[in-house]
């Protein structure tokens, strides 16, 4: 029985790219950089299996003997957004980047959005989530007006209170917004961003859903799945490949939520692939440019590193990686341009292989679909050889 086990920690980035000035992200170092802001801060989970070993990471420090393999990888597709880089992750890579709207969206897609969902819209400009709530909250609560707005990052969103809007509508009008936004307009990701609370109080909920783009071509997932191995997704990995490949999916209520289902399934007897994302560190720190937040979050997750290798079984192989930056410390509120991390761990791979600098994201899928015994050619080169003893 074999597996692999993919956790991405979502926007934990761990330096510029050489292009990084093309995307606004000179500077940029997520992990880095906060590991220089927050005093005393380690990660010595993560350090064992080689982090502090990664060529050219700033902040952690490096051990003798890591029981695990380490590298970073560059993200070869166009964009530094989730669904970019999580497709690159499953073996997809994009030559051009999702369209992005920083004056909004194009009066004749408003327009045509509001007649199929029978109102009026609210908003339609970049903005913070919670900035844009509390500045349309009441208006919308008082309409029944959802509220539209974008970001940096390829993404038509949709906000309503719970009490106005419930989510199970809010889904209905997200997949009409997804059916509406194709061709010129494809944005990577239409969100539902349900709220509650009062004027001047009014909170995010855990009932986000991301409605993608349905990838251009067969993925890792779609892979495994057609082998007739299973597919466990943990998060918004569903909703990033738009359900496709997937024989099980759990949605998350947090970071330690998902650490928990994770760990639920590799307790269990089945062959395939474990695909976890843990957003918070994106969603609730990186955008939101809190240093000390996505620090503790980060430790957080550090300190269930030992009970997730704990829970895999002899021929399981654990891959933690993550999809793009997004630096709390610096100006931007949005993904940055970055490497991200590759640790590999197996209780029978290899101990301190160094992988190097990866060329793709797509090294991982290449190297998975080998592991499983999948025949799939992702453009890419697998580092089986490098992990798994002969």
């Amino acid at each position: 029985m074999k597996r692999v086990i993919i956790v991405v920690l979502d926007s934990a980035g761990i330096g510029e790219m050489p292009d990084a000035a093309e995307y606004g992200d000179e500077g940029s170092n997520t992990l880095g950089n906060i590991a220089a802001a927050v005093s005393g801060f380690s990660l010595p989970n993560l350090e064992k299996l080689g982090l502090g070993n990664i060529d050219g990471i700033v902040g952690f420090k490096p051990v003798g003997e890591p029981l695990g393999c380490y590298g970073k990888m560059a993200e070869r597709s166009a964009g530094k957004d989730t669904t970019t880089g999580h497709w690159e992750l499953a073996g997809i890579t994009l030559q051009r980047p999702f369209p992005v709207y920083p004056d909004g969206f194009p009066e004749e897609v408003v327009r045509r959005f509001e007649n199929e969902i029978g109102t009026k819209t609210l908003g339609n400009y970049p903005a913070s989530g919670t900035v844009i709530i509390n500045e349309l909250g009441h208006q919308h609560v008082k309409t029944g007006y959802p509220i539209i707005y974008t970001s940096a990052d390829s993404v038509f969103q949709v906000a309503a209170h719970e009490d106005v809007i419930p989510p199970d509508r809010l889904y209905r009008i997200c997949r009409i917004a997804r059916r509406i936004l194709t061709g010129e307009h494809a944005v990577g990701r239409v969100i539902a961003r349900p709220f509650t609370g009062t004027e001047g109080n009014y909170t995010r909920t855990a009932n986000r859903r991301d409605f993608s783009l349905e990838p251009p071509d067969k993925t890792l997932l779609d892979h495994v799945n057609e082998a007739g191995l299973e597919v466990k997704a943990v998060g918004k990995i569903d909703d990033i490949f738009a359900g496709r490949g997937i024989t099980e999916s759990v949605h998350t209520q947090g970071n330690m939520d998902g650490v928990d289902k994770t760990i639920r399934f590799i307790r269990e007897d089945f062959s395939g692939l474990i695909f976890a994302n843990l957003v918070d560190f994106d969603m609730k720190f990186g955008h939101r440019n809190d240093t000390v937040g996505y620090a503790n979050a980060l430790r957080e997750f550090d300190g269930r590193v030992p009970e997730i290798i704990g829970s895999m079984k002899e021929h399981d192989i654990l891959f933690i990686t993550a999809d793009h930056g997004c630096d709390p410390t610096t100006a931007s509120t949005d993904h940055s341009r970055e490497y991200v991390p590759l640790l590999v761990y197996g209780r029978n791979a290899r101990r301190g292989a160094d992988l190097g600098t990866r060329k793709t994201f797509s090294d991982l899928a290449q190297t998975a679909a080998e592991y499983l015994g999948i025949d799939a050619r992702f453009g890419a080169e697998s580092f089986l050889s490098d992990i798994v003893k002969p």
